[in-house]
């Protein structure tokens, strides 16, 4: 299914947010994850399925000015 990940669109296939983060290889406690811009609590990352056309942002925090 396509889906658009920090604005880039991806075929990937049926899967959770921490099943996405997994693949991404994301790790850690540092960042965020909305999904339809929508923040979505860590508590809900296992249950949360992703649909075809989804928009997820994973936001990770920067340092500057």
């Amino acid at each position: 299914m396509r889906v658009i990940i920090n604005g880039e669109e991806r075929e990937i296939p049926s899967m959770s947010v921490a099943a996405l983060l997994g693949e991404l290889d994301y790790e850690g406690t540092h960042f965020a994850v909305a999904v339809n811009y929508d923040v979505l609590p860590r508590s809900r990352w296992a249950e949360t399925h992703l649909k075809a056309g989804d928009e997820i942002e994973i936001i990770t925090p920067r340092q500057g000015g």
